[in-house]
């Protein structure tokens, strides 16, 4: 039987890849046998993630950009199909995340959120999206989270829980715009796990017995446990999957 998670000769683009989530979504696409493009701002930081992941045995290509400054990203994914010939799996990562009061929000606060985490995304699968439909094929994969569906008591993330709504229902019009290319758009929707991004969210005092209250598995994900998804979106086992979203959760939104 063929293995459908096989991703070998396939090359996949990883945005926010310099630590995080962006890193281990890279490394489980790597190991699963995909080349894999990196892409953030941070250059030292790509640069080590690059020969982490040339350690797996497959081709790494470390390429900076700013996913709000679109000559960037057009010249990223020239720069990456000219390397390897072709782009065949998107992870649309990058994004930000920062608590501030409704009330006490400027103008900027808001738009420097809505404008990562939404517009980013937009603007990254636009230009790969190109490049999939000439060639008749492609997976993309959009980083919601928890907070594209539910937010939370008291919790000041009202930016934040726009743009990851705004993401998942971006991945629904893309998918449905896109299926007649042979392209696939999903979004994963992650609890709180362990990053940059979240690592003094999760060291808060009284956080844990939030998630003791909110989630059903009492705990934060761990390490790996979102592998298992974006495996799954990139390769021909979901081949007949579009414009879903997988909350990996642990129950938090289930009830």
């Amino acid at each position: 039987m063929k293995n459908l998670f096989d991703l070998t000769g396939k090359v996949a683009l990883v945005t926010g890849a310099s630590s995080g989530l962006g890193v281990q979504f890279a490394k489980a696409l790597a190991r699963q046998g995909a080349d894999v493009a990196i892409a953030a701002r941070r250059v030292d930081r790509l640069e080590q993630v690059k020969a982490e992941i040339e350690e797996l045995g497959v081709r790494c290509l470390a390429v900076p950009c700013d996913v709000l400054k679109t000559d960037q990203i057009v010249e990223m994914v020239q720069t990456v199909k000219e390397h390897f010939g072709h782009i065949d799996i998107l992870v649309n990562n990058a994004g930000v995340g920062k608590g501030i009061p409704a009330e006490m929000q400027t103008d900027e606060e808001w738009l420097s959120t809505t404008r990562i985490n939404l517009d980013g995304v937009y603007y990254v699968a636009r230009e790969v999206g190109k490049v999939m439909i000439e060639q008749k094929y492609g997976k993309i994969i959009n980083l919601g989270s928890i907070h594209s569906m539910v937010a939370m008591a008291g919790s000041p993330i009202s930016a934040y829980c726009a743009s990851k709504g705004g993401v998942l229902m971006l991945t629904k019009a893309l998918a449905s715009e896109w299926a007649k290319h042979n392209i696939t758009v999903n979004a994963i929707g992650p609890a709180y796990f362990p990053s940059e991004m979240t690592q003094d969210v999760l060291a808060m005092e009284g956080f844990d017995a939030v998630v003791q209250m909110y989630c059903p598995m009492g705990r934060p994900g761990r390490d790996g446990e979102l592998d298992g998804a974006i495996v799954y979106f990139a390769s021909d086992a979901s081949s007949y999957t579009t414009g879903q979203y997988l909350a990996v959760d642990g129950g938090w939104t289930a009830i």
